[in-house]
């Protein structure tokens, strides 16, 4: 390297702020989430989303009776101690069941969450540091993505693909790409108006510098809330898909085909069909809208600032 980019990029370092330095987005990251791991209100979440994977990861494996394992003979069986969360119409046992469908909501969850992020996030960034053309087509995209309901644009995706749980991932991905484009993009652009980013321009930092050193390192905290905020919702979206019967197809133990399966004898007094996936999904999306509240409040510069 010569001594004048050298100097260049000295220059560089010392017209940034110290919280804008580098990956400072991220240390500054690191540092709130040292500072409060001990905090209750982001503990609880965490604490529930871990005990779901645990539940989901050991139950099938530990659970002396299978998700698939028919007995017609104790068919419809009470919640008890041989069954817990008792037994469905063909004598299955729902605490197997349950945990089996917690493995399935939530790693195809957040599979949709993270290619949602990257297609969506690349978009975003692409379009809000090229500008022009690009960011006007790509975002002509969004918006008509977005104009759409965006259950029945999964619906609609869904359907015309062919009903199943892998179809109903894409069509929740392809509902999801907009939040990220949209948001990322408007944060590029802001990023890209600060004070720093036109003190590199102006010292000759190449455009791809300027990027991956400076604008994605400060999008990343905004694109882990967004994702922590999507999670939720994915594996909402997946349940309802599944509950219209567009999803997960039987025998597949789905929480939201699950559901569908239960209403019917729910009327009949056998309501621990329906309930217990019920339960699992509304603790599931609960705690993952209680950690993207909580996210935002520890990776946010801005929020951290009001209050």
């Amino acid at each position: 390297m010569s001594a004048t980019e050298t100097v260049a990029l000295d220059l560089e370092d010392a017209a940034l702020p110290v919280q804008s330095r580098g990956a400072s987005a991220l240390s500054w990251a690191r540092s709130r989430l040292r500072s409060t791991y001990r905090d209750a209100g982001l503990a609880v979440p965490v604490g529930v989303i871990v005990a779901l994977v645990l539940f989901a990861i050991i139950v099938p494996i530990a659970w002396g009776q299978g998700p698939d394992a028919q007995n017609l003979l104790a068919s419809l069986e009470a919640p008890s101690w041989t069954h817990p969360m008792g037994t469905d119409q063909l004598g299955r046992d729902i605490f197997a069941r349950v945990a089996s469908g917690a493995r399935i909501s939530l790693l195809v969850g957040l599979l949709v969450t993270l290619a949602s992020a990257l297609v969506g996030g690349l978009i975003g960034m692409l379009a809000g540091t090229l500008a022009g053309v690009s960011d006007s087509v790509a975002m002509r995209v969004m918006d008509a993505i977005l104009a759409f309901p965006p259950l029945i644009l999964a619906m609609a995706v869904t359907v015309g693909l062919g009903a199943g749980l892998t179809t109903a991932a894409v069509g929740a991905t392809i509902v999801l790409i907009p939040w990220y484009a949209r948001l990322v993009r408007s944060e590029a652009l802001r990023i890209r108006s600060l004070p720093f980013i036109e003190a590199a321009h102006a010292i000759g930092a190449t455009r791809r510098r300027i990027v991956l050193r400076h604008v994605v390192p400060h999008l990343m905290p905004t694109l882990f809330i967004q994702m922590a905020a999507a999670f939720g919702y994915a594996v909402l979206l997946l349940a309802g898909l599944s509950f219209l019967g567009l999803g997960a197809q039987v025998p597949t133990p789905e929480w939201g085909a699950m559901i569908t399966g239960g209403l019917s004898y729910s009327l009949t007094g056998q309501w621990w069909v329906s309930v217990f996936p019920g339960v699992a999904l509304f603790i599931t999306v609960t705690a993952a809208s209680m950690l993207s509240d909580h996210t935002r409040d520890l990776l946010d510069p801005r929020s951290h600032g009001r209050r």
